[in-house]
Parts: C-alpha cells; structure tokens; sequence
C-alpha cells in the first residue's frame, strides 16, 4: 500500500503541484475537496492510475468519495488489483 501512495504522490508533486515541498502531502490530505485537483487534473490521475495499474476505474470512482486522499486512492487500487496467494 506505501508503494502506491508513493507512486500517486510523486505523480501528483510532479503533474499538479511542482516546487511543493513533499511533506506538504501527506496521505490525509484532501486532494479534491480542498482544490488541490480541479475536474481536468481529476481526469489526468483517472488516466494515470489506470494506465500505471493496469486495471479500468467506473465513473462512479472518479470522484471525492474514492479519490479524496492518498489513502483513498491507494485503497481503491488495491481493491482493484488481483488478490496475491
């Protein structure tokens, strides 16, 4: 689970908030609700994730309730990836 927030925060430094100070975003933070993501932004990390997991999120998964937080996302990803054995 770390390893995906990890990957979703850099992402988001990266994309949507350069020169940030990485501590700043923390797995709490409320990405959309507090406009850290605007609706386009929304739609690049929908794309991102999809592509960097493999794996095809519902429209109904595109918004706060799933996409909020770092915890959030990583939680919907891995409900999304095969279970390991």
């Amino acid at each position: 689970m770390q390893d995906i927030k990890n990957t979703i925060k850099a992402y988001i430094l990266k994309e949507f908030l350069p020169g940030e100070r990485p501590e700043a975003l923390d797995d709490s933070t409320q990405l959309i609700t507090q406009g850290v993501l605007d609706s386009l932004a929304t739609l690049k990390l929908v794309s991102f994730i999809e592509e960097r997991y493999g794996i095809a999120l519902g429209p109904h998964e595109t918004d706060a309730e799933y996409l909020n937080t770092l915890d959030r996302i990583a939680n919907l990803i891995a409900s999304k990836q095969p279970k390991k054995r």
